[in-house]
């Protein structure tokens, strides 16, 4: 329900005749100027619009839904118009006996003609004209026109007469489907039924094959420009996929082929019941009211005409439609989920529907011959004799069919996987008719573990086949874990899908690694897939990963958990079982050990090595690894997190080539003072200056950037003989300016740079800090602009004033700061971030880890290391990263006075520091929206 948060007014509703009685008296004490006229007209139109959206809008919750929200906003648009329309002929521009080239209709067409309006919807009116345009009717449409604007109205508007109407909507389908829905408001009733006359006799019975096909065309392209799935965390509820377009594309291709230009709606019977079952119009309407009520919400939530329904609203609108938390579900997550169901219900509808015109060949369609189609059949052996191939699509001959065999739902797509087919909507439906049928029996069948399992691991297309398999429901009902996360959300700006459709990425990614796509992407799980052992355990750990999400036990033990049981329902071997929990359970400790520490230090590698404890394990890891984190959204994976997880892989075999405990750290620490020397050597041959000053870096130096780069930080040294110097690059792989910054090391050095940055609009994305032995101090800073593009790329007087303020700061002068903020600080001001500060000194003797966590903002990092710099804290190493909306930052520190890990009377008093730059309040919305707590689900 949609809730109030303010007592109602008392109810309004406009009078037709009070209002034109009003206009008239205006008419009477005006001084007959149009433009007095005008005036008069719009503070009396304004008026009386407000009072009627405001009460409409109050009571939204007394309507049966959004869809009577929606048309009540168009009849009291209606009201407004239609009093505009009387009062401009009889008052201003009256023709007491009109001529022919003086007659107009006034119609409303598209979403305005069906009778649906939104808060912020724009207004498609057409002006009828019987006769070309005359003065008389040039004057009366401006005149109108202008009053509408003035009333703050978006209007779209054409005047034509009927001939020329036919003519550009036979020419043009878009303009054909906005006539379709056409509507007399006011005028001339004759011109209007004219027009529906023309169009039912020579508009709708000529060009339905057209038309359809240019519908559908029209509606894939719009998939492909709002994103080809339908579940994306912040959907287009109007034009993206499982949207109001797609129902509004199904119900325009009904009208069209009923022959129907009347002024029927979605809710009158006569032309979706010639498409759809009675059950199916009850979920298009049940659908068709759910997201008209959320598309009302978000415009008046946003103030203005809004479509998407981004993070900062989704609170908000979960709120006002009734949903509260519920067993650990956050309330925004609940809606979701619904908004998720819904979109997957009209995805069915459009496959059902679109399956009926081709059986009335009203679409055109690349359909296989039935030469080729028998020969599918005869070629290769039918998995199922009831199994049968339609339109080029694996189809059953009853539906009824699985009623003898549940088993043969996994042959089914089984099946289509073998022959690369798509379901027939009859297969899908037979399928969702059947659910029942999987019992913990079924789930317990071995032929059925047998034939899934056959698929998710050496499936043609496993992702195809295992979504095809979730739309119908199966999937989520034979692994109860995993259709806990159908339509799952997590509410964070780090996720781009819902959990399902992540999982299904992920799998397609293993799959592709797994048949040599990746090659060059991922080089070396392209190596190493061959070497497993079993590759069964890591579809299985892919398939389940996520399965903990939103549970009690958490993310990782309750995934455990799930992982277990489904494994052991599906037969697996208990050894096989023990590996895909240990997978689930630690499927987040490679990337964090390659992202928040120092993949260089022998004892940070030997902690890794002992978890993972066996080269399969690792290898295992490592593949699965690289698909969650390409498959959690576009541009999230990139080469240099590539790079540290190889350097991490590479220096964790060396620790299993030297043994366990004590013996692994030694081994490593050998491997990396090993290759650190071949590094040199190859970086520095012939060049005694390089080779003494490579001499002075650390080896985690050497690791951390290519020849290449290594070469360029020696130029910068060397030219700048002790004296502060700066460099940058634009970093194609971090999408960042990289700034390499040479100065003499003191404390504060760090926090000075970081604030630099800061002061000149520039948003740290990634650091790194060495420090010579000679005290020569070598920090890189990768630096975005408020926009995410890499800092000044295209204003090179602004790369010199960096270059130049970066030296000054590194004396410690700092420039003057700018004001500027992010972008997205009115989409994470939603999310309510709470700030952590965790200490670590296990991982390393010698240096304190903290490791924070809060709400990424403009200069975040400055504050944080100005913390540091006053508390006399040293930073070896800083580990710079971000999830969505949230900063996750680890750096390696020591006490700077005895170089040594910080006492816990210094951690009490830091921690207390950095909460308090961590929770600093989130810039204030523009409106007064609902929060929710973020998910912190990885």
């Amino acid at each position: 329900m949609l809730t109030q948060t303010h007592p109602a007014a008392p109810a309004y509703r406009i009078n037709g005749t009070d209002l034109r009685m009003a206009l008239t008296e205006a008419y009477e004490a005006s001084s007959g100027d149009t433009l007095d006229l005008r005036r008069r007209a719009v503070s009396i139109l304004k008026t009386a619009l407000d009072m009627s959206r405001a009460s409409i809008l109050d009571r939204a919750d007394d309507q049966k839904g959004g869809y009577a929200t929606a048309k009540a906003l168009a009849k009291a648009t209606d009201e407004i118009i239609s009093a505009l329309w009387d009062f401009t002929l009889t008052h201003v521009y009256r023709a007491r006996n009109p001529t022919e080239g003086e007659r107009l209709a006034l119609l409303a067409v598209g979403g305005y003609g069906r009778g649906e309006l939104a808060p912020y919807s724009d207004l498609d009116l057409l002006f009828l004209r019987a006769w070309k345009e005359t003065s008389h009717s040039e004057s009366v449409i401006e005149f109108i026109l202008y009053t509408l604007w003035d009333l703050g109205l978006k209007v779209g508007h054409s005047s034509r007469t009927v001939e020329e109407t036919l003519k550009y909507a036979k020419s043009d389908h878009t303009i054909m489907t906005a006539v379709l829905e056409h509507r007399l408001i006011a005028g001339d009733t004759e011109l209007a039924q004219n027009l529906e006359d023309r169009l039912n006799h020579d508009g709708l019975k000529s060009h339905a094959f057209d038309f359809v096909a240019a519908k559908l065309e029209e509606r894939d392209q719009r998939h492909v420009k709002a994103g080809m799935t339908r579940f994306v965390v912040e959907p287009n509820i109007k034009d993206g996929k499982g949207g109001l377009r797609d129902l509004h594309t199904l119900y325009w291709i009904a009208k069209y082929l009923t022959g129907s230009a009347s002024k029927d709606t979605p809710n009158t019977p006569d032309m979706l019941d010639v498409i759809l079952t009675d059950k199916e119009r009850r979920i298009f309407m049940r659908a068709f009211d759910f997201l008209w009520k959320v598309r009302i919400i978000m415009h008046t939530a946003a103030g203005r005409g809004e479509d998407r329904l981004t993070f900062d609203l989704q609170p908000e609108v979960a709120r006002r439609m009734g949903f509260i938390d519920r067993e650990g579900e956050p309330n925004v997550e609940r809606f979701m989920r619904r908004y998720f169901v819904v979109a997957k219900e009209i995805g069915a509808l459009t496959r059902t529907f679109c399956t009926k015109l081709e059986t009335q060949q009203a679409k055109p369609l690349a359909r296989l011959s039935s030469l080729i189609q028998s020969g599918i059949m005869n070629l290769t052996r039918a998995d199922h004799p009831g199994f049968t191939v339609i339109g080029g699509r694996l189809s059953v001959n009853s539906p009824d069919i699985f009623q003898k065999s549940p088993v043969a739902m996994f042959m089914l797509f089984k099946m289509a996987d073998r022959l690369e087919l798509d379901l027939h909507p009859d297969a899908f439906t037979a399928i969702a008719r059947n659910l029942d049928l999987v019992t913990p029996s079924l789930r317990r069948n071995p032929e059925a573990a047998r034939l899934f399992l056959d698929l998710l691991v050496r499936g043609k297309n496993p992702y195809k086949t295992l979504s095809m398999m979730s739309e119908t429901g199966l999937l989520g009902r034979y692994i109860p874990e995993f259709g806990r996360i159908v339509a799952q959300t997590q509410f964070n700006m780090y996720h781009a899908y819902t959990v399902d459709e992540h999982t299904l990425r992920a799998i397609e990614i293993i799959h592709g690694i797994d048949t040599g796509i990746y090659k060059e992407e991922h080089p070396l799980a392209s190596v190493i897939m061959p070497q497993l052992v079993d590759k069964e355990s890591l579809y299985l750990a892919m398939l389940l990963h996520d399965t903990g999400k939103g549970g009690e036990s958490g993310q990782e033990i309750g995934g455990e958990i799930a992982a277990r049981k489904a494994c052991e329902r599906l037969g697996v071997e208990d050894w096989k079982v023990d590996q895909v929990a240990w997978l689930v359970r630690h499927h987040l400790v490679l990337s964090d050990y390659a992202q928040k520490r120092d993949v260089s230090d022998p004892e940070t590698v030997a902690a890794f090595a002992h978890i993972v404890e066996t080269p399969e394990r690792l290898r295992l890891l490592l593949i699965l690894t690289v698909a969650d984190i390409r498959a959690v959204g576009p541009g999230v994976w990139n080469a240099w997190k590539g790079q540290l997880m190889r350097d991490l892989f590479d220096a964790t075999e060396s620790a299993f080539r030297g043994g366990r405990g004590s013996d692994a750290v030694a081994s490593v620490r050998e491997d990396i003072q090993q290759r650190a020397h071949a590094r040199r050597v190859q970086l520095s041959e012939n060049d005694a200056e390089m080779a003494a000053w490579l001499e002075t870096m650390d080896e985690s130096y050497l690791f951390s950037f290519s020849p290449e780069e290594i070469k360029a930080h020696a130029v910068l040294v060397r030219n700048a003989g002790g004296a502060p110097a700066v460099a940058l690059r634009i970093d194609t792989v971090r999408n960042a300016t990289a700034f390499s910054i040479s100065a003499e090391d003191r404390t504060g050095l760090f926090a000075d740079l970081a604030r630099c940055f800061s002061n000149l609009g520039g948003n740290v994305v990634g650091a790194q800090v060495f420090t010579s032995s000679t005290g020569q101090a070598l920090d890189v800073f990768y630096v975005q602009d408020s926009t995410g593009k890499p800092f000044a790329h295209d204003d090179p007087p602004r790369q010199k004033h960096a270059q130049t303020a970066l030296e000054a700061a590194a004396h410690g002068r700092l420039p003057e700061a700018l004001t500027w903020k992010s972008p997205f600080a009115a989409r994470t001001a939603a999310f309510a971030i709470a700030p952590t500060v965790v200490f670590d000194d296990d991982s390393n003797a010698n240096v304190t880890i903290i490791e924070v966590s809060g709400r990424d903002r403009p200069g975040l990092l400055a504050d944080i290391v100005e913390v540091m710099a006053k508390s006399h804290i040293d930073i070896a190493s800083a580990h710079i990263d971000c999830y969505g909306e949230r900063a996750v930052d680890a750096f390696y520190v020591a006490d700077h006075y005895r170089k040594a890990q910080l006492s816990n009377g210094l951690k009490q008093s830091l921690k207390k520091s950095l909460l308090a730059v961590l929770d600093k309040p989130a810039q204030a919305p523009k409106r007064n929206l609902a929060r929710a707590k973020a998910s912190l689900a990885r």
